[in-house]
């Protein structure tokens, strides 16, 4: 076993450069572009969080254009239809890689053996005629429960039924099929997979290396606690232990030991690979983004002390509704809160803070400005209105920078 510790700045730039590549965030397209680009990226990160928060495009949309510079919102209703990806739920509700449709069969099944409770008391009979109507008549649109004017039979009160549907979904007996916005049609698992996928559950050996190949891929390095994260799996956990103390024992993976103490686990022979390198741009992401979703990993990795406060209440927010995290080479450098205005197509920049102060106001400024212009366009918006920006040495950079004619966009 090789042991690495990570002391000197040059060593923790490395390894954060690695982890960023790994996430496709180090330049433009690193998945390609279009279509391709995003079904190749979502293979690549293994999942893309759903989210409804609407201030700023939706994070399904916003982590997928972190990557793939020309992608258009339309293009993850496009993956769901032409079933490149599905929707189940990984930390949280996502979208996954048609491929690894078997590796969500555990959760499933835990959910349709009582061992895990999405709903305390399903309504089994409810379940069961939905289930049927479904079977008879064809896929159901979430949507179609909500209408009490229909002449059509079998309709039920939308609460109950509601709850029925996301209980047969949640266990493995209805898949969504497709999406309009947030209304979701569901049928039958058989009628909605392609024939060539796996749907055999995977035993808990082949979980664990699923799990652990995964995250190294999107990762470059990963911690136990990390490895499992959210995954309410005893079992699972133990086998991911046993797996990577047996690759560290092999030499297959490398230990590294941050100045914190704490540990992470990299392939062999990652921190002697040539350092990534990046382009100047900066890049603003969503607070669900897969490199930020973990925020102990975030502190101990890149020592950005992030908390997204849109589930804290106004009168205890330190800086605002939704703060988006400002990547900047291999550096989480501050935060914007944003809403987008899309009647008068008008961004708001409520506040700006740069947390970093060593930096270069004016080259920063010019950075930030041009990634703002990039993020208005792709909220569909024409003019930039700037708020509060702290320190206040860089607010007249960034005031300057965004009075600059011709500002790139996408």
């Amino acid at each position: 076993m090789t042991t690495i510790n990570i002391k000197a700045r040059a060593d923790r730039s490395r390894l954060r450069r690695h982890a960023l590549a790994a996430q496709g965030l180090h330049q433009q397209a690193t998945f390609g572009k279009g279509l391709k680009g995003a079904r190749e990226s979502i293979r690549h990160l293994g999942y893309v969080q759903i989210d409804t928060i609407s201030v700023v495009e939706r994070a399904h949309h916003h982590v997928f254009r972190s990557r793939v510079p020309d992608f258009s919102t339309a293009m993850t209703d496009k993956l769901l239809q032409r079933r490149d990806i599905f929707e189940y739920w990984h930390h949280a509700a996502a979208f996954l890689p048609i491929e690894d449709y078997r590796f969500s069969l555990p959760y499933k099944q835990a959910i349709a053996n009582g061992k895990i409770h999405w709903f305390k008391n399903p309504d089994r009979k409810l379940m069961s005629q939905l289930k049927q109507q479904i079977t008879s008549e064809g896929p159901l649109r979430s949507r179609d429960l909500e209408d009490t004017e229909t002449s059509r039979q079998g309709w039920w009160d939308w609460k109950p039924a509601k709850r029925a549907l996301e209980q047969l979904y949640m266990q493995g007996e209805l898949m969504v099929t497709a999406r309009e916005g947030f209304q979701k049609t569901y049928d039958l698992p058989e009628r909605v997979l392609p024939e060539h996928i796996d749907t055999s559950a995977p035993d808990i050996n082949e979980f664990a290396e699923h799990v652990i190949t995964q995250q190294l891929r999107c990762h470059a390095l990963v911690s136990l606690k990390g490895l499992t994260y959210q995954r309410r799996n005893p079992a699972l956990r133990q086998a991911v232990k046993r797996h990577i103390e047996t690759n560290l024992e092999k030499g297959l993976l490398d230990q590294l030991v941050l100045a914190s103490g704490e540990t992470f686990f990299c392939p062999a022979g990652l921190m002697d690979l040539p350092t990534p390198r990046f382009s100047r741009a900066m890049t603003i992401l969503s607070p669900f983004d897969n490199a930020l979703i973990q925020r102990e990993r975030l502190k101990s990795i890149f020592d950005f002390d992030y908390q997204i406060e849109c589930y804290v209440p106004a009168a205890k927010r330190k800086f605002g509704y939704f703060g988006l995290p400002l990547l900047y080479r291999d550096e989480f450098v501050g935060q914007v809160d944003c809403k987008a205005h899309r009647k008068n197509r008008r961004l708001e920049v409520k506040a700006v803070e740069f947390c970093n102060t060593t930096l270069d106001p004016g080259e920063t400024g010019l950075a930030f400005a041009q990634a703002l212009t990039r993020f208005a366009h792709f909220q569909a918006c024409e003019r930039i209105e700037l708020g509060a920006v702290s320190p206040g040495s860089f607010a007249e950079p960034v005031r300057q920078a965004l009075a600059q004619p011709g500002q790139p966009a996408d």
